[in-house]
């Protein structure tokens, strides 16, 4: 009996040559956003998911389908990495933390390795001064916002090609973290865009970074991130109002029972 991960994709599925784009939530779901905007924008078809003992007994349904917290779309818009003829994205609902990350990462990459897959996008977030599964060291202390990892020197010029700035020194946690590593050592042509993202709430400003880059791979068709802007406006106006609501809740409590709460609001 296999007691790890199962990678289970439909038969029909070719997924030789094939760009896949790994989307694994951790800071303000931005990578949930831009895997989430891909299927939709790019009218991907579900394909599979993967099966494991350790996942949360949870399933994500849309529209009364039951789809599994891990899964597989796939589509064929062309990419301009060479010899990338289809997309893949691979998109979590859900964390993957501790003795579940490396052993998913294995089977993911048997996966991609029998399959033929031609390379690889993880895409995933940051953020600077707080605790998060990236504790991200910057010796120059830029002011970007994108920063990009490579596991080969050809997933590096590429990344540079694409004016993404390399992190120079820093510790990458969570999946993306124990990809890059198993890429690393395994010699594959796989790459990561981060973005620096605030973590009070979903961050669709850093998704659209990301997707801006994305677009450079993807010639065929037009990445459109203005629908997402609106969507960081709406949710920066109702963060707004939920924190003057806040504000007011608690100036009145001070006022009314002498509480100093309320100073920590200003």
């Amino acid at each position: 009996m296999n007691d790890g991960p199962i990678v289970r994709i439909n038969d029909d599925v070719d997924a030789e040559g094939a760009l896949v784009v790994s989307c694994f939530p951790t800071v303000s779901m931005v990578s949930s956003i831009v895997a989430h905007y891909l299927v939709e924008r790019l009218d991907l078809e579900f394909v599979g998911g993967v099966r494991d003992a350790r996942l949360p007994a949870v399933c994500l349904v849309q529209e009364g389908e039951p789809l599994p917290p891990i899964r597989f779309y796939a589509g064929d818009p062309v990419c301009t990495v060479e010899g990338c003829d289809k997309l893949i994205v691979v998109l979590s609902d859900i964390q993957v933390h501790g003795r579940l990350a490396l052993p998913l990462t294995e089977a993911l990459f048997e996966w991609s390795e029998k399959s033929g897959v031609n390379a690889g996008m993880l895409v995933d977030a940051f953020a600077h001064g707080v605790e998060s599964p990236h504790e991200l060291i910057d010796d120059d202390d830029t002011e970007e916002t994108i920063l990009g990892i490579g596991a080969t020197e050809e997933a590096r010029a590429k990344l540079e090609s694409m004016k993404i700035p390399l992190l120079k020194h820093g510790v990458i946690g969570g999946m993306t973290g124990v990809m890059m590593g198993e890429g690393r050592r395994r010699g594959l042509n796989l790459s990561a865009i981060l973005a620096e993202a605030n973590p009070a709430y979903p961050d669709a400003r850093a998704a659209a970074r990301i997707i801006q880059k994305l677009d450079m791979l993807l010639p065929a068709i037009h990445l459109d991130t203005e629908p997402l802007l609106e969507e960081a406006e709406r949710i920066e106006e109702q963060i707004k109002a939920m924190m003057a609501h806040q504000l007011s809740a608690a100036e009145e409590r001070g006022e009314a029972d002498g509480s100093p709460s309320a100073m920590l609001y200003g």
